[in-house]
């Protein structure tokens, strides 16, 4: 067995793995028994398969002689890796097909090894023809399902094809400075030493872009919770939440904590920080942040939707980093093409609309509510906030004269509807969006 077959065996592995049960990218290659001289290629391989899948689909549907869905998922993977490599990749080309049709065999579709290498080969032969006539459509010249084209192209016409070239790139890495340890210049400082280039962020003042992304627990800085990965749009909660010292604080939907940790460096005094999530595994992981850069807070496992979970509590600040599409970060999670349904958004918006329920008796008069999610889709973002201002009289809300705390702000579509919009391809950062709300004190 070749190295080169059992990187590409692992990649379709993890690849099939989001094609057929529908599990993240994250769990698919944990599992999918990579060497760890293989690993690096076998994740560029998976990542690449999946960002740029949606085209390459439409060439395979041109290759084969039976329906793509009636193909397996791990035939469906060893196409989209072949022509992946064909089309994108650095491989020689025949060292792409065959490996590909060794990894066949890898991974129990032997009988399916002619097939995969007559595909490939055809595409080889048929190159010019084949992408044209998957790029017919804008969903398969931007890689996209046609779905969210569709409604890219309806919220933000001017904007739907920035942020659908954005979804195809390769995410660069953003450190966080942890303001209790060290100055942002600083960390450039330290990186620099090690041959590290960055780039500050003016809208987001911790903020450093590295030139070229690297294993991030190769940093001492990292090791030592002198700094943590978080996208600039992602650091602009804290600011808009505009905390004090000695007021309660709660982060619901708190995990990883990447928000939860951002604030208690920048923010000292807090009378309290309660960072809430309903997943006992995933409140583990805001422990384990906590612990890395030193902090403390009350972290919490319960569901914000149940009365009981925080009854007779008030905050003076609260953050919803609510659930939502995810598809503000594709560029990182390319897998989210795939497990995310038009008929998701629905129920999704149901479930954000309830949060901002829940929530808002608990804020103190006075106190101020920040609404976030990584989407772009304005049925979960400014239908969800303007829904919600209209149905409860005390709240305002304040966004734009938060958002003067952020100097450098790249400018946000102002199209109707309350909150900030960052696009992806349009600002530079991840896809985020951001509504401010003050209850009115009586």
């Amino acid at each position: 067995m070749s190295d080169g077959a059992a990187s590409r065996a692992a990649a379709v592995r993890a690849v099939a793995g989001v094609l057929g049960p529908g599990q993240t990218l994250e769990l698919t290659l944990a599992a999918a028994g990579a060497a760890p001289g293989a690993r690096a290629l076998s994740h560029a391989l998976a990542f690449g398969a999946l960002r740029f899948g949606h085209r390459l689909k439409k060439v395979a549907e041109g290759l084969l002689a039976r329906p793509w869905e009636s193909q397996s998922a791990e035939v469906q993977a060893l196409l989209l890796v072949g022509l992946f490599q064909l089309e994108y990749g650095d491989a020689p080309p025949h060292a792409a097909v065959s490996t590909t049709v060794a990894a066949a065999r890898l991974v129990g579709e032997a009988r399916a090894a002619g097939m995969i290498n007559a595909c490939l080969r055809r595409f080889q032969r048929e190159r010019e023809a084949l992408l044209a006539a998957a790029d017919r459509t804008l969903g398969g010249q931007s890689s996209h399902p046609d779905w969210l084209v569709t409604a890219l192209k309806r919220d933000w016409p001017a904007e739907a094809w920035q942020v659908l070239e954005a979804g195809n790139e390769h995410p660069p890495l953003v450190l966080r400075a942890n303001a209790r340890q060290l100055s942002t210049a600083a960390l450039a400082a330290e990186l620099a030493v090690a041959g590290i280039v960055t780039r500050p962020v003016p809208f987001a003042p911790h903020a450093l872009v590295l030139e070229r992304p690297l294993d991030v627990r190769e940093l001492p800085a990292f090791v030592a919770g002198r700094c943590s990965v978080q996208d600039a749009a992602a650091q602009l909660a804290v600011p808009l939440l505009g905390a004090r010292a000695g007021e309660r604080v709660l982060d619901a939907c708190a995990a990883p904590g990447g928000k939860a940790c951002q604030l208690l460096e920048e923010v000292p005094g807090l009378a309290e920080l309660v960072a809430l999530d309903v997943d006992p595994g995933r409140a583990a992981r805001i422990r384990d942040n906590l612990r890395r850069l030193g902090l403390e807070a009350n972290v919490r496992v319960g569901d914000a939707l149940d009365p009981a979970t925080l009854r007779g509590e008030r905050f003076e600040r609260i953050l919803i980093d609510a659930p939502c599409s995810g598809t503000g970060v594709i560029r990182r999670h390319p897998d989210i093409k795939w497990l995310r349904r038009r008929e998701d958004i629905g129920p999704l918006a149901a479930r954000q609309r309830q949060l901002l329920d829940s929530l808002w008796p608990l804020l103190a008069p006075g106190g101020r509510l920040v609404y976030v999610t990584c989407s772009v889709l304005k049925a979960e973002n400014a239908a969800v906030v303007a829904g919600f201002l209209a149905a409860t009289p005390e709240a305002a809300e304040v966004t734009e004269s938060a958002s003067l705390a952020l100097p450098g702000l790249p400018p946000w579509p102002r199209t109707a509807g309350p909150g900030l919009a960052l696009l992806p391809g349009v600002a530079g950062t991840d896809g985020f969006y951001y509504a401010c709300l003050e209850r009115c004190a009586r």
